[in-house]
């Protein structure tokens, strides 16, 4: 099975950035869905950004919208750039990946991912 590993995290002051990257143990082909979700303490894990590997169809949440961007570097690298971090983007990271054959939208819900790394702490400060 494939592995997941999430690096890049940090701390950094408002307003700052950080950019995450996903390493797969193997290649992702086009049948996958691929995305970074956040747990806060207390809170439940929830999606940030989704990719399709063939269609490229991306979704967002709302509050990271115009903020962070998902892309795929290469068949085995998934990153998410973080900008203008905010104190309530502190969260553990994950990457996640999940086999969707059809090219359409893969949504936000991480109870449709099965596959997840270890994550990444990113800590803003105010």
């Amino acid at each position: 099975q494939v592995r997941l590993v999430e690096s890049g995290g940090g701390s950094v002051q408002a307003g700052g950035s950080l950019r995450l990257s996903c390493t797969a143990s193997d290649y992702i082909s086009s049948n996958y869905c691929m995305g970074w979700f956040r747990q806060a303490p207390g809170k439940e894990r929830e999606g940030d950004a989704t990719i399709h590997t063939g269609g490229g169809t991306i979704d967002y949440l709302d509050s990271v919208k115009g903020r962070f961007t998902i892309s795929r570097e290469n068949a085995k690298i998934l990153s998410l750039q973080m900008n203008n971090l905010q104190p309530e983007d502190t969260a553990m990271y994950y990457c996640a990946v999940t086999f969707r054959p059809r090219a359409d939208s893969c949504g936000i819900k991480s109870e449709d991912f099965a596959k997840w790394g270890q994550g990444t702490q990113v800590t803003v400060s105010s």
